[in-house]
């Protein structure tokens, strides 16, 4: 079984910092064989090139252990597509969206020529959930909605005050999938695990650390009352199959 962590961002932040190297060994310590990076705050609000320049350069750096989330704000316009074709040029092999950092309404129209960038690579799409008016679920839900070709991870499955939306989003776009980190495996991760229209196939993990404990956010998901078969889609086969899929639904 390939476990793979679907969201971690390295580099300095605001209040944290995570390396490549610390990285690499915490993953050798919980047993997590691959990892998504993407760059801290900064990095993806204004200093995209930075951030991909990073993440790409530990991606190649990695012995493919790390993949490379591309990151850009769709503010920059045209020049924001153009970067993306940098970082895709230099390894990266998914987009990262954060609509709270990067200043934007999920639903105005601004971020749509990267998602169309994204749809034209096979890549998925992970879109940071949680905060407040511009970065929460069902509008999440909505917009994935408007990209039925594209596969989008929805960061953090809205925690804390929006997991009540986090299953209902689900249920409105198939395209959507959720993001274990935070959730407790007995109450938002088994509702979608029960939920018919849901299931664990719609579920991946994500550590994403360095805002997390990762420990702990192994440990939830290797707790989870469920079928082996099912924990290993979790783990890793799910986002495995996500970003091995290139354009299948057309």
């Amino acid at each position: 079984m390939s476990v793979i962590d679907a969201h971690v961002r390295i580099g300095d932040g605001r209040e944290v910092a995570l390396g490549a190297a610390t990285l690499l060994s915490t993953m050798d310590e919980l047993g997590i064989d691959r990892a998504l990076v993407a760059p801290g705050e900064r990095c993806i609000a204004v200093a995209n090139a930075e951030g991909n320049d990073l993440t790409t350069a530990a991606a190649a750096a990695s012995g493919g252990r790390l993949l490379a989330y591309a990151v850009a704000n769709p503010w920059f316009g045209r020049a924001a597509v153009d970067e993306l074709a940098r970082a895709r040029d230099a390894g990266a092999v998914a987009l990262a969206v954060d609509s709270v950092l990067q200043g934007f309404d999920l639903l105005d129209g601004l971020v749509e020529p990267l998602l169309t960038f994204a749809a034209g690579q096979g890549w998925p799409v992970y879109v940071r959930t949680g905060t407040p008016p511009s970065a929460v679920p069902l509008p999440l839900a909505t917009l994935a909605r408007r990209f039925p070709e594209l596969d989008f991870l929805m960061g953090r499955s809205g925690a804390t005050d929006f997991w009540i939306d986090a299953a209902p989003a689900l249920r409105y776009a198939p395209n959507l999938y959720a993001d274990t980190s935070y959730a407790p495996w007995d109450t938002v991760l088994s509702e979608f695990a029960r939920d018919p229209e849901i299931g664990v196939g719609r579920v991946v993990f994500s550590t994403d650390a360095p805002y997390t404990v990762p420990r702990a956010e192994v440990a939830r998901v290797r707790d989870w009352t469920i079928g082996e078969d099912d924990r290993a889609r979790v783990l890793g086969g799910t986002v495995l199959e996500l970003l091995e899929r290139k354009g299948e639904r057309g």
